[in-house]
This record gives C-alpha cells, sequence and structure tokens, in this order.
C-alpha cells in the first residue's frame, strides 16, 4: 500500500522538481548502495550502480505506476543494474580470458573480497563475513539477489517475491536452495586443508 507521502513525492518527482529527487536520493541512498554492494560486492561498483538508478529512477518515473511502493521498484532497479554489471564484467573477463590465451601477457590479479565489508556486518564478525560473501558470490543470480534481500536488506520473502516479480513460493525455494548451496559451499572451504 502506497502512502499519501509516498505518492505526494512521485508526484513532485513527475514535475520534475529538484527538491523532491534530493528527497528520494536521501531516502533511498542506503537501501539502494546496501542492496548494490551485497550483490556486487565491491563499494566503487556499489557507488556507480546507485548513481545509474537514480537516474533511471529520475529518467522513467513518468511510467512508475503507483501500484506498488517505491521502494519495490527502487529494489526491482537496483537489483537489475548490479545484475548487469556483473554479467558485463564476466563477459569481460571471459574476453580477456580469450585475449590472454592469443597474447603473451600475464593474467591480470583476480578481484580479492576478503577486505570486503557490508555495512550490516560487524567488525568482530568481518572474517566470517568475508567468506560468506565469497559463498554469496557464487550463487545463481536469483538466489543471490533473493538471499541478499532477504537476509542483508531484511525484506520479507513477500516483498523479496514483489521485487523479483516472483511467486512467494519462488522466493522460498530460491531461498532454501540458497542456504543449501551456501552450507556446500562453506562446507567445502572449512573442509579444504
Amino acid at each position: 500500500m502506497v502512502s499519501q507521502d509516498e505518492l505526494d513525492l512521485i508526484e513532485r518527482l513527475k514535475r520534475g522538481e529538484e527538491s523532491a529527487f534530493r528527497s528520494l536520493v536521501e531516502q533511498y541512498q542506503d537501501l539502494v548502495y546496501n542492496t548494490a554492494l551485497g550483490i556486487v560486492q565491491n563499494e566503487s561498483d556499489a557507488e556507480d550502480v546507485a548513481q545509474e538508478v537514480f537516474i533511471q529512477v529520475f529518467r522513467s518515473i513518468g511510467t512508475f505506476k503507483s501500484e506498488a511502493k517505491l521502494s519495490t521498484w527502487i529494489y526491482r532497479i537496483t537489483t537489475t543494474r548490479a545484475l548487469d554489471l556483473l554479467r558485463a564484467r564476466k563477459s569481460k573477463k571471459r574476453f580477456g580470458l580469450l585475449k590472454r590465451l592469443w597474447e603473451t601477457e600475464e593474467e591480470s590479479p583476480v578481484e580479492n573480497i576478503s577486505d570486503f565489508n557490508h555495512p550490516g556486518v560487524s567488525l568482530e564478525r568481518k572474517e566470517e563475513a568475508a567468506q560468506l560473501m565469497t559463498a554469496i558470490a557464487q550463487l545463481p543470480e536469483n538466489q543471490k539477489v533473493a538471499f541478499v534481500l532477504h537476509k542483508l536488506e531484511g525484506l520479507s520473502y513477500l516483498e523479496v517475491a514483489e521485487v523479483m516479480g516472483n511467486t512467494l513460493p519462488a522466493v522460498e525455494s530460491l531461498m532454501h536452495r540458497a542456504r543449501l548451496n551456501l552450507r556446500k559451499i562453506l562446507e567445502k572451504k572449512i573442509s579444504a586443508p
């Protein structure tokens, strides 16, 4: 259910009011950045995604229908942009590998996320969080998005379903498979010498 304050903000955004855009950014910047960070696991990339999200919201607010909450729409844009960035990164790595096969250059170092730090993780659990984030990065896209939205962003299964455009049982299934996959990944890591 969309609140009257949210409807007012949407109308002001549709009229192109600069103060409305500032309010939007202030209200949703942490949500966007933290969600993007949970998916892309790189602070600089999360900042880039956040900028792209707010630009897209500004450009396409005219098409927004107030059937869903504004936050749901923004989460959807954020997850889509973050996944697009990951896909582009994977594509670039594949191209780089092919290029290296034909050249004599040394392989570029793989990004290290052991120093990754999500705002929702306490400092004393940083090492465990780094292992978890490494494991999350290995999940299939839909499982990763569902897990980040539910566990890191605190959305309910119903809210995750709205953001992802899935049914509630589909999200429950994604979360179940994500937990099983994470358990397998982490057990392998722990049992490795």
